[in-house]
């Protein structure tokens, strides 16, 4: 999987990491979303938690953001407080977060933008593509200081967005209809442009000079703009993973966050010994992104290492397997390890298809069932 290739390197890696989660915000009553957000609500999450919170593209949406930690605990433990400033906040209102890919029935045509939506859209002319942006993802920022670096481990861990996209599977359903797909939200951010896997660069020279092109010609303001499933952050010295569905469960969140930081500190080490993980199409490893989306932990992704297709379990459990001695150095080895009891128990996606098959087997309407799927999400996304 890996050659011998000399790179040297001007800094150590930090590897602080930071989360920022997306939610819905959900009517108690209705169990629908909510077309506007109230603003007394967006005023009094302003005053109890400045920037940690922030608006997204449509009404619906509110996004959380933890600061950057070295101690995955001190991470996990702001990452839940924050969901429950969240709920306390908004249940004045009688409205409840959601942390899930999309919503089983609400319906993306009732959305409006916010204010930072308009704008989003008038940059990027994206019209009524950004009001079927009813969905919700996970990015997880790594620090790692060296911007050569960035772009060299962003080439590198590029193998590894399939298989964090399928242990993050929360969004199988879209407008009242199960689709067959384990993450319906990587199709509707799909027709965003710049989505998808990101291109291999050379250096940081090399992607500036890229970007620069959109930028100088007036296309994108900066890189923020750039929504590929990773990505150098345009804020901090960090590359930022946003593939991963919302979670549902915050042990998920902060176990698939680790699960990443734990890959960027293997894949430097290789570079230590003057090694790296071999470089695959992006056709082959889209072909892997694909089977993620669509069957999640369920089925087989291709080992492009011997060209077979093999149980997703097996070899996500030989990645935890290998990135042990990196779990252990950044303290997150029982985070690590919460990967396999994704796995034993199944991802969002399964929990919710159960749920809608259990109520419809018990006599219930769709409609019912889809209410009892919201339910559950909203009860879970709060679970300490």
């Amino acid at each position: 999987m890996f050659h011998s290739q000399v790179i040297r390197q001007r800094h150590t890696p930090q590897f602080a990491i930071a989360v920022q989660e997306e939610f819905l915000l959900v009517d108690k009553e209705s169990l629908d979303v909510i077309v506007e957000q109230p603003p007394a609500l967006i005023q009094s999450l302003k005053d109890h938690l400045g920037e940690k919170i922030r608006p997204e593209f449509l009404g619906a949406q509110i996004r959380t953001a933890t600061g950057f930690h070295e101690d995955t605990q001190l991470l996990a433990d702001e990452a839940y407080r924050l969901r429950m400033q969240l709920k306390d906040l908004a249940a004045e209102f009688g409205l409840a977060p959601m942390a899930a890919g999309t919503h089983p029935f609400a319906d993306w045509h009732r959305q409006r933008q916010t204010r930072d939506g308009q704008q989003h859209a008038m940059a990027l002319e994206l019209r009524d593509l950004s009001r079927r942006l009813l969905t919700c993802g996970m990015q997880t920022k790594v620090l790692i200081e060296d911007p050569d670096l960035r772009i060299d481990l962003m080439n590198q861990v590029s193998y590894f967005v399939p298989h964090i996209l399928a242990l993050s599977t929360s969004s199988p359903f879209w407008l009242g209809a199960a689709t067959g797909l384990k993450s319906y939200r990587i199709s509707a951010f799909s027709e965003l442009p710049r989505t998808g896997l990101p291109d291999l660069f050379d250096s940081w020279a090399d992607f500036e000079a890229h970007t620069g092109v959109l930028i100088n010609s007036g296309m994108i303001e900066d890189i923020s703009r750039l929504w590929w499933d990773l990505r150098p952050s345009s804020r901090h010295e960090a590359l930022e993973m946003r593939v991963a569905d919302a979670c549902t469960r915050i042990e998920d969140a902060i176990a698939i966050s680790s699960l990443y930081r734990c890959l960027l500190r293997y894949l430097y080490r290789l570079k230590l010994k003057n090694q790296r993980w071999r470089s695959y199409a992006r056709m082959l490893i889209n072909e892997n992104r694909w089977r993620a989306q669509c069957y999640g932990i369920d089925a087989g992704l291709i080992d492009l290492g011997t060209g077979e297709i093999r149980p997703y379990k097996q070899l996500m459990v030989e990645l935890v397997e290998m990135l042990q001695e990196d779990a252990q150095a950044l303290g997150c080895a029982m985070q690590l390890e919460h990967c396999i009891t994704i796995l034993n128990r199944g991802t969002s996606a399964h929990l919710q298809i159960g749920t809608y098959k259990s109520a419809v087997r018990a006599g219930k309407t769709e409609q019912q069932a889809w209410e009892d799927v919201v339910r559950l999400l909203l009860d879970m996304t709060v679970q300490g």
